[in-house]
């Protein structure tokens, strides 16, 4: 599976972007605008957070879904039945906020943003022209007055021994938005599928950034570029007892924007929370 390593800064990133996102639905971005040290920074800080007792005091708003998700309401991803073995931290510009870190989180939030409207626009470019014509808009337009462009601090806790049976700290699954920015976590463990269905480590150089297409984008694409199925798989050995902490940063296009025939964005959001919410009650 060739999923692309992209130098941000050259002159055919665009074009060796947008290969990889169509043939893998995955790329790795080096040497972007995006400081390691900050990343670092968060993992330290929101480590620190998720450690102590002040995570409780910002649990999440079920109407808005920002705040803290415990593992007690950890996702179960669509066709498994046992919960993901993760805590996270739902970060929206308009949301609840930790006063017991920093801004950096914010500040990530910001950078990786931009980060990710610029691949969009990449893509929107190398794109064939009887794709574009599928879009109700392009897709960089997609983008103007979302609100809901979504970074998840999480963290993977350290193995216990007592997990139930086939849980994993991140089962099999496809994003919902448009596109997912993704730095490397302090631990390795993401996977993705290919068509054949072999699963392959994806490469997490500290300082790198992994990049996928989520269903929104295969669904306005008309499934040109794929929502490519991913995991993250339990350690062994002395990783088994280290927390994993990871930011994805979730590009949502605004709400009425028409992804295909009858479905917004918001409705279609809507629809997969559903889901979501649905394999949840089924494995309480």
């Amino acid at each position: 599976m060739n999923v692309e390593v992209v130098d941000f800064q050259a002159p055919d990133a665009p074009e060796s972007f947008t290969r990889s996102l169509r043939t893998t639905g995955f790329a790795v971005i080096v040497n972007h605008p995006l400081p390691h040290e900050l990343v670092q920074q968060i993992y330290d800080e929101w480590l620190a957070f998720f450690d102590s007792a002040a995570k409780y005091a910002y649990r999440y708003s079920d109407g808005d879904q920002d705040g803290w998700f415990g593992p007690d309401v950890s996702e179960t991803a669509k066709g498994n039945t046992v919960k993901d073995l993760k805590e996270f931290f739902h970060v929206y510009p308009w949301g609840q906020y930790p006063a017991e870190v920093s801004d950096a989180a914010l500040r990530y939030s910001r950078i990786a943003t931009e980060i990710a409207v610029t691949l969009l626009g990449w893509v929107h470019d190398h794109t064939p022209d009887e794709v574009r014509d599928r879009l109700s808009m392009p897709l960089p337009r997609m983008m103007d007055h979302s609100t809901r462009t979504l970074l998840r601090v999480l963290r993977y806790p350290p193995l216990r021994g007592d997990e139930p049976d086939g849980a994993v700290r991140a089962a099999a699954h496809e994003d919902i938005n448009l596109l997912t920015v993704l730095p490397a976590a302090n631990e390795p463990g993401l996977q993705v599928r290919d068509l054949a269905g072999a699963w392959h480590d994806v490469p997490c150089d500290f300082g790198s950034i992994a990049i996928n297409a989520g269903d929104m984008l295969q669904l306005a694409t008309g499934g040109y570029f794929p929502s490519t199925t991913h995991r993250v798989m339990n350690p062994t050995g002395e990783s088994a007892r280290r927390s994993r902490l990871s930011l994805p940063l979730f590009l949502h296009p605004a709400d009425d924007v028409v992804l295909a025939e009858g479905r917004t964005a918001s409705s279609f959001l809507a629809e997969r929370i559903a889901e979501l919410r649905s394999q949840d009650r089924k494995t309480a």
